[in-house]
């Protein structure tokens, strides 16, 4: 395959001296600079769409839209998701793929700028992750270096992509199964933060595996016949039950959770089918294999005991990551060189209400001391998961964090959502397309750079780890998650879209005062 050996094909047509190559990205960065209104735009259009995974439909319509105009040739529905895409533009080597996801949170409904719990919409989803911020990040950057490349008529593919239903790790994995990444160079992915930085080697955090067990079995009056059903409720609590008494002969680093997504219908009628929705997380692949062998050891326990029968269904999966050390030297030397923005006092007063609102023993604001180069953790940490981690195994792959964010939130919380379609947000985004854009010039232009980035994923990430999907071949995505909760909310939310040809902020839209706090505060 092509990207197996990047440095044979790869070439171009005019050496450019170091001094030309960092004149490129001081323009690119320019370049970035000069669209910063359409980031924002972008950035608060998608905000206030505000779709769960795989529900991303207005979200995916809207950034196409978008890369379709500048000339990029877009491919729908791939791995069968049909909020997924691809966006190509360019033509040879090398071929750089650039990432962010999309979807939003449960229950994170949020006004933006308001330092407290307020909803646009009682109940309905919200970006308290803060995903409406990454792909449009990305746009600013590859408009910014395809005019460049344009100009100079430089050879290489950029492709543009979202990680769909990433709350859900949800769709990654079948990407790299089903092809997509095999012809590509590198991987350059973003994600939202509260500094601004990067890492290699291997990261902090976990893998999982997604996985519903279906219990089926004979529903009878509950009251007039009780021994004529066999509860699929039963069942599954007997699951959850079962899980509880295993936690405590399991390794400390490992994160396990679950929800019950059907436990029958109503009380008087013996459930005759329910299903619960586990997350098994560890910090290897053989660690999370293990978890789910013992699940499901204790799946099919329960359904003897029941009498009922059992099914299950991978609905997604991680990788823990590994990210490039190659990459991210170059990236960071390039988010020295772009610095953090500068926050104004209204941007400083709306994280620190907010941190004092959330009750945190500290309320430092925003940063101003920039990140450092995060070399790989000595030992496991436990922690959050992104399915980027499968990307990452199959080719050189790193992931950006750019400042859009405030310290010290929850995760998964409407307060996550606060800054994000604020001038926090629009800041972090420009500097982050910008440190962006200069990557991509650099590995445009220094083909050396990917040859190195590749003897790295070889001979140090790849030495002692074989990567196996955890995704049989016939299993697909479980794009019918969320399709209820989108159905009920998205006429609500309609009302509340972003109208950028009348108004020049989704904060204006909305009628906030910039920021909104507290009187006390």
């Amino acid at each position: 395959m092509l990207a197996c050996a990047p440095a044979l094909l790869m070439g171009q047509a005019k050496k450019y001296s170091a001094k030309q190559i960092e004149a490129l990205k001081k323009e690119a960065a320019a370049k970035v600079e000069a669209n910063a209104k359409l980031a924002q735009v972008m950035v608060d259009k998608v905000f206030s769409f505000s779709e769960l995974g795989f529900q991303e439909v207005e979200t995916s319509k809207y950034l196409t839209g978008i890369l379709e105009e500048n000339g990029f040739t877009i491919e729908q529905g791939i791995s069968g998701i049909p909020t997924a895409w691809f966006a190509k533009w360019g033509n040879g080597k090398p071929v750089i793929a650039i990432g962010s996801d999309l979807d939003c949170i449960p229950k994170a409904s949020q006004k933006p700028g308001v330092a407290y719990h307020d909803p646009i919409v009682e109940g309905a989803p919200g970006h308290g992750e803060g995903h409406n911020s990454g792909t449009p990040l990305n746009i600013a950057a590859v408009l910014a270096v395809k005019e460049i490349m344009e100009r100079e008529k430089m050879s290489g593919t950029l492709i543009v992509w979202p990680g769909v239903a990433e709350e859900l790790v949800g769709t990654k994995a079948f990407y790299t199964r089903d092809g997509y990444f095999d012809d590509v160079d590198i991987s350059i992915f973003t994600h939202v933060g509260n500094n601004f930085g990067v890492s290699y080697g291997q990261a902090s955090g976990t893998g999982l595996i997604s996985v519903e067990y279906s219990f089926e079995g004979e529903a009878a009056h509950a009251a007039g016949a009780p021994w004529r059903g066999k509860s699929a409720l039963d069942a599954v609590e007997l699951t959850s039950i079962g899980w509880q008494y295993q936690r405590e002969h399991l390794d400390p680093l490992q994160r396990s959770h679950h929800v019950i997504k059907d436990g029958g219908d109503q009380p008087n009628v013996v459930p005759s089918k329910a299903s619960i929705w586990f997350y098994y997380r560890n910090v290897t692949y053989p660690k999370i294999m293990e978890m789910y062998e013992k699940g499901n050891r204790i799946a099919d326990g329960a359904a003897m005991m029941t009498g009922t029968t059992v099914t299950r269904r991978v609905l997604g999966s991680a990788w823990p990551r590994h990210f490039n050390k190659v990459i991210a030297e170059t990236m960071y030397e390039n988010i020295k060189k772009v610095g953090l923005p500068t926050w104004s006092d209204d941007d400083q007063t709306l994280a620190k209400a907010l941190q004092k609102e959330l009750g945190n023993p500290k309320q430092e604001g925003l940063p101003t001391a920039l990140d450092t180069l995060k070399p790989p953790t000595r030992n496991f940490v436990s922690g959050g998961s992104d399915d980027i981690g499968d990307i990452s195994w199959k080719l050189p792959t790193v992931t950006m964090r750019f400042p859009s964010n405030i310290p010290g939130l929850p995760g998964h919380h409407w307060a996550n959502a606060v800054a994000m379609a604020t001038p926090i947000a629009h800041k972090g985004v420009v500097a982050g397309a910008k440190a962006e854009a200069m990557t991509l010039v650099d590995f445009l232009l220094k083909p050396e750079l990917v040859t190195q980035a590749w003897d790295y994923y070889r001979n140090v990430q790849m030495m002692d780890t074989e990567y196996k999907p955890m995704i049989a071949d016939d299993e697909k995505p479980a794009t019918h998650l969320n399709t209820e909760i989108q159905d009920e909310f998205r006429p609500q939310l309609k009302p509340f879209y972003y109208d950028e040809s009348k108004y020049g902020t989704y904060l204006e839209q909305l009628g906030i005062k910039y920021p909104t706090v507290k009187s006390e505060q």
